[in-house]
């Protein structure tokens, strides 16, 4: 069916009164959806919201009309919302009409978005809310108050709240993208392979955010993650069927132990959700050879309890087939996933450049867009002393430039890092790229990797140094030669 409508925001007008001379919690949302899901689609989409007062019955026939015509709904949840009768009557109005128009459910995605601004008891949840993925703008802090995240830019940006905002707007798009008619829609996750799949298992509170962060770079990379929504927890019976399908569905499961044993599902006496996801993982090991369960828990983990104790020793101690412990760095983990999903060609493939001449030394030359023309001497320098450059692409489509970038990385000989107008993060991220590599599938060391300080000058670039890189080459003035001898030299040593 044929929307005239994208989304339709659902929120109490209580919720969107500005505070500290900003604009409205939902009016700075509703900006920012419009204008992310635009870059993310492609296209601009119709999003609508009620700014009418809600005390007046009669304008809800006229409400229910148009959410007919719009294919998702984003419901603002906050103790005003779920008191209002209106807002209640606004989730009920659209469910039952979704179910006239396509289902709640369409290409496996939910045409509701449920986002928690401020935080309720579960029993206050409407009907039509429950078991659907919340994104949480709030957090418990150490005194078990909630937090809400901060919208503001600038000095007070809030990064969990621009990280919870990104899940909303990579979540929305995915179900627009279902909706499409299949000749215009990309892959989905129905469409995928079996090895495009990964279970990432719902976790204990402290481990929440870390999870987040993987689910997320695993679907920047083109994976589906599962669960896609929150489990059953209130019927032990439930919860163990949703677990044993989704993971059925994946060829890796990842599970993060935290600093609890977890919550226990209701009609179970012993298992938390943490142990009975891992158990039902085991089982698949078991009963599918290919199937991989990597579990990871900080360093020096100490227990809590005597059941947190007993699920540590297990794992530590008893492992079994197609399972493996990480008690490493966080990035460990995600290299080991990539690692798993990404298995690296067999050596034979990787003796010969793409080109198939093995005798050229390839650097792959890796610099801010704005710093074309201050890398042209680096380049020309390097290239006449007899090697292939590589230049970064930082321009245009954006997964084919994360797809030569990667490439590139598992097939160069030497990686050499311009840091100029880029800032320390972007180098940072170039250093972690590096650590990625292997997951990517490079089967080989680099030859030498470095990274060429240049103006502007900063007190950050004067003092910096670092163990990720050997070669730390600093030049603020024009171009000399002698700065990039210990990293050529290493090149043609190592030749």
């Amino acid at each position: 069916m044929s929307f005239t409508d994208d989304i339709f925001i659902s929120y109490a007008h209580i919720d969107d009164r500005p505070l500290d001379d900003v604009k409205g919690w939902v009016t700075t949302l509703h900006e920012r959806l419009n204008d992310r899901l635009a870059m993310l689609l492609g296209s601009e989409l119709k999003i609508w919201w009620d700014q009418r007062e809600q005390n007046n019955q009669y304008l809800i026939g006229m409400i229910g009309e148009r959410v007919s015509n719009t294919l998702l709904m984003v419901s603002i949840v906050t103790p005003r919302y779920v008191n209002s009768d209106w807002c209640r009557a606004e989730v009920r109005e659209f469910c039952e009409r979704a179910d006239q128009t396509g289902g709640i459910v369409i290409g496996n995605q939910p045409r509701v978005f449920k986002v928690i601004k401020t935080p309720i008891s579960a029993e206050h949840d409407p009907e039509e809310l429950n078991g659907l993925l919340s994104y949480d703008f709030f957090e418990i802090d150490e005194n078990g108050n909630p937090r809400e995240f901060r919208q503001e830019i600038g000095a007070n940006k809030d990064v969990k709240y621009w990280a919870r905002f990104e899940d909303l707007a990579q979540g929305i798009k995915r179900a627009i993208e279902s909706a499409r008619p299949k000749e215009d829609r990309p892959v989905l996750p129905e469409d995928l392979p079996l090895a495009k799949k990964v279970y990432l298992a719902q976790t204990t509170v402290d481990m929440r955010d870390e999870r987040d962060r993987i689910k997320r770079e695993l679907l920047q990379r083109g994976f589906y993650v599962l669960p896609d929504r929150d489990l059953p927890i209130d019927s032990a019976t439930e919860f163990e069927a949703a677990v044993r399908e989704e993971i059925k569905r994946c060829a890796i499961s990842v599970h993060l132990i935290g600093e609890s044993y977890g919550s226990i599902p209701d009609g179970e006496e012993e298992r938390s959700i943490i142990r009975w996801q891992s158990d039902i993982a085991v089982e698949q090991t078991q009963a599918d050879p290919k199937f991989v369960r990597l579990i990871w828990m900080p360093q020096g983990l100490e227990a809590k309890g005597a059941r947190h104790a007993k699920l540590l020793e297990d794992l530590r101690t008893n492992l079994g087939a197609g399972s493996e412990l990480l008690e490493t760095p966080i990035e460990d983990l995600k290299t080991r996933i990539l690692e798993k999903l990404n298995p690296p060609p067999a050596a034979s493939a990787q003796t010969t450049s793409s080109n198939g001449d093995n005798q050229l030394t390839r650097v792959y030359l890796i610099h801010d867009n704005r710093d074309g023309d201050e890398v042209r001497p680096l380049d020309d320098y390097l290239f006449n002393e007899g090697f292939e450059v590589i230049r970064s692409i930082n321009e245009g489509d954006q997964t084919q430039i994360a797809q030569y970038h990667r490439d590139n990385l598992c097939t160069c000989d030497a990686a050499l890092i311009y840091y100029g107008n880029g800032n320390e993060l972007w180098l940072r991220s170039k250093f972690w790229d590096l650590q990625k590599a292997p997951g990517w599938g490079r089967t080989r060391p680099m030859k030498a990797k470095g990274v060429y300080v240049s103006a502007p000058v900063t007190p950050s670039k004067e003092s910096f140094r670092t163990r990720e890189v050997p070669f730390v080459m600093p030049n603020f003035v024009s171009f000399s030669p002698n700065t990039l001898q210990p990293f050529v030299q290493a090149l043609k040593n190592e030749g």
